[in-house]
């Protein structure tokens, strides 16, 4: 883990922050860690064992602790199961293999194999709804059904490090900033998990080592291939992802699409849990 971040100490504070916060995983779990060619994989399991499986993928310098707030009401009748993804601020292994090869694909072959988990259906947001969609068109046959919140790779990429990287270097006044950038300004007061978790990715932002490989845009072919149902949850305010192109393409090319376009959303998108859980529940149309 340490060699994701700048500093011995702010590895350790950060996972101690993240451990902290699992203590209070809101739903009985069982902890997994997976070994796989790419490295150990860290999992949290929560909900009923012969209940479908539903994989959540985080996105960037953040890890499983984004999940708090959903977990509850997902476990009620899925069998979920919350993956840090390797080379990100989570307690799996530091591995970043090259993005424009099947080598995440792989990755997460190795962990539902070993977890028993086939078929399954993916929840990702930003690069983890990218790993989710690599995954569900290159394994189209493997997943269910598929959410997407703010996916990476489909519109026109955005360089974000133009912005991003002079308000790190701003101390804890850029790293707000930037949150708020991400997430908006506020709008209420956040439940105690997003608190909290607000909090986390703040100290996550002091101590990590950002990605700063752009993630490779999907092939309209490939979007074809996604022969499942596709809920896709798109913020108009996104300072990360080209949010009209996204909802464009995906329209344009996948063929069993719940399009969900919020214009005043932002990157973080508070308030989906029902709308997710009702559509992974939902059973299959007589013509799906």
């Amino acid at each position: 883990m340490s060699s994701a971040f700048r500093t011995p100490e702010g590895a350790k504070a950060v996972r101690e922050s993240y451990e902290h916060l699992l203590e209070h995983w809101p739903s009985p779990s069982r902890r997994h860690l997976v070994p796989t060619s790419a490295g150990e994989t860290f999992v949290i399991e929560s909900g009923p064992l012969d209940a479908s499986a539903v994989v959540l993928l985080h996105g960037t310098a953040a890890n499983s602790a984004m999940w708090l707030s959903d977990v509850v009401a997902w476990t009620q009748r899925f069998r979920v199961f919350a993956v840090d993804i390797i080379g990100d601020a989570g307690l799996s292994a530091f591995n970043r293999p090259a993005l424009d090869t099947d080598a995440h694909a792989r990755w997460l072959d190795e962990v539902l194999a070993a977890l028993s988990i086939q078929p399954a259906s993916l929840v990702g947001i930003s690069m983890g709804g990218w790993l989710s969609l690599d995954y569900a068109t290159r394994r189209p046959e493997r997943v269910q059904k598929l959410v997407v919140i703010n996916p990476a790779g489909v519109g026109q990429p955005r360089n974000v490090l133009i912005w991003a990287l002079p308000l790190l270097m701003l101390g804890r006044w850029g790293r707000r900033k930037m949150i708020e950038r991400i997430a908006g300004g506020p709008s209420g007061a956040p439940s105690p998990d997003q608190a909290a978790v607000a909090t986390f990715l703040e100290l996550i932002f002091s101590h990590f080592r950002p990605r700063t490989a752009a993630l490779p845009r999907f092939e309209d072919a490939a979007l074809d291939r996604l022969s499942m149902p596709v809920l896709a949850i798109i913020g108009g305010k996104d300072v990360f992802i080209d949010a009209p192109g996204t909802r464009a393409r995906l329209e344009a090319h996948v063929h069993d699409l719940t399009m969900s376009f919020l214009p005043d959303a932002h990157h973080f998108v508070p308030g989906q849990t029902s709308k997710i859980e009702a559509f992974l529940a939902a059973k299959p149309t007589a013509s799906a």
